[in-house]
């Protein structure tokens, strides 16, 4: 049974920085992908980050690309983390981890059919 379990999140002022940690268990695949959605109140779900692990690529959604960075544990390769800094009020969501996403020029980054953590408040305050 695939589990996804997401660091506590947090509270700082803009400007500041948080890290976010994924722990994935239960995924038999051996190359998958992993990333990080977030959800504001009355705002659509969006993906902002994600890692694939068999190539190795990254992507960044444009609204915190050079801001955050996702990497794997160099330690513990399924413990997953999202650094972010330079936080903008407008960061303000609950997080999810996400395992089993896609990327596609037109969509972005989805997870139709992805496993999702429970989810992790991060507040940026002005």
């Amino acid at each position: 049974q695939v589990h996804l379990a997401e660091s506590d999140g947090g509270s700082v002022q803009a400007g500041g920085s948080l890290k976010l940690s994924c722990a994935a268990s239960g995924y038999t695949y051996p190359a998958y992908c992993i990333g990080w959605f977030r959800q504001a109140p009355g705002n659509e779900r969006e993906g902002v980050a994600a890692t694939w692990t068999g190539s190795g690529k990254v992507y960044y959604a444009d609204s915190v690309k050079g801001r955050f960075t996702i990497s794997r544990d160099s330690a513990n390769n399924t413990l997953f983390h999202l650094q972010m800094n330079s936080l903008k009020p407008e960061d303000t969501a609950m997080y999810y981890c996400v395992a089993d996403c896609t990327h596609s020029s037109v969509n972005g980054l989805t997870a139709p059919n992805g496993y999702w953590g429970q989810g992790t408040q991060v507040t940026v305050s002005s």
